[in-house]
């Protein structure tokens, strides 16, 4: 057994009774983290047992993952309150809160490259380099900023920033937590699509939005957000488009939006406005992949929830519809 006979321990003896290496002693007490009591006349370093309780606790916040410099917080507050009672102040409590942001953060990656692996493992050969290539061109864990940039690009110019940031909260979704490799295809599909030219138009925005003006759009996404949720509703339930509350909503959007009556001819000048504007059936399609927990029915997106009152709309003014709807 290792003893002492003035009270003090030399580094090797202190390493020994802490079950560390006299180099991870010689690391904290370079550092200031491990005072010493006192150095001999040849230059070698001397401690006292509160050291070893020290050098206990350093080894403890180590193993909970957290930094030295988290670490050398949670020593001083614990040395200004006096050493009593151990670290139970603010410094652990943020060092604690933080390591578990980051560990969730990490967790999310590894279950994220998981999916990724599996989904590259049940793959055709044939499939392998295309979804390879889509899975590389995401972070991990993915991040939404291609999407949001996406849809900054469609909405109408100069709308209220409130606005926009209300309807991307309903347009973008976000990565699950912990995705399937099918949910992992789906946002990788998601992302390229986002990132490539919006084909076919210049100014990608529909007309009937482009109309309203900036002022105008900001009431009209606002509408639509609300005629979506009551479309939703009607789709959870598997029922047909339909005259209703949805219905009336989604027009008054536009009523509104544009400072106009409801009125038998505006509903049938604004279905034939809608059904001749641009679609982004993929981009809806995919996200109902990426919110679709496994072996529940897709849930209703704003797309498929736009497609139901259109629908509604023109059985409503006998307007036709592209075979696409």
């Amino acid at each position: 057994m290792l003893s002492s006979y003035d009270g003090v321990w030399g580094i090797g003896e202190l390493a020994a009774r802490a079950g560390v290496t006299v180099k991870t002693v010689r690391f904290y007490s370079d550092r200031g983290l491990l005072p010493e009591a006192a150095r001999t006349a040849g230059g070698h370093r001397r401690y006292d047992s509160d050291a070893l309780d020290r050098l206990r606790l350093i080894r403890s916040l180590r193993a909970l993952g957290l930094s030295v410099p988290d670490v050398r917080r949670v020593l001083d507050e614990e040395d200004a309150a006096g050493g009593e009672g151990g670290p139970v102040g603010g410094a652990l409590e943020d060092a604690v809160a933080g390591r578990l942001r980051e560990l969730g953060g990490e967790m999310k990656a590894l279950r994220w490259r998981e999916a990724a692996l599996r989904l590259v493992e049940q793959s055709a050969p044939k499939d392998r380099a295309d979804r390879l290539r889509l899975i590389g061109r995401l972070s991990v864990p993915p991040g939404t900023a291609p999407l949001v940039r996406f849809w900054r690009g469609w909405l109408p110019p100069r709308m209220p920033r409130r606005s926009v940031d209300a309807f991307l909260d309903i347009a973008v979704p976000q990565p699950p937590q912990d995705p399937t490799p099918a949910q992992v295809l789906a946002f990788a599909r998601l992302n390229a699509l986002t990132l490539a030219p919006c084909p076919g138009t210049v100014q990608p925005q529909p007309a009937a939005h482009r109309a309203a003006g900036a002022k105008g759009a900001a009431l009209l996404y606002a509408g639509l957000a609300e005629s979506y949720e009551l479309a939703g509703v009607q789709i959870r339930r598997e029922r047909g488009p339909r005259p209703g509350e949805a219905l009336d909503s989604f027009v008054d959007a536009y009523t509104r939006a544009y400072g106009v009556r409801d009125s038998a001819e505006f509903r049938r000048r604004l279905a034939g406005h809608l059904a001749g504007d641009p679609r982004l059936d993929r981009y809806w399609d995919l996200v109902a992949e990426v919110v679709t927990e496994p072996g529940r029915r897709p849930e209703p997106t704003p797309g498929t929830a736009h497609d139901w009152l259109l629908a509604a709309l023109a059985a409503q003014t006998g307007t036709p519809l592209p075979a696409a709807v």
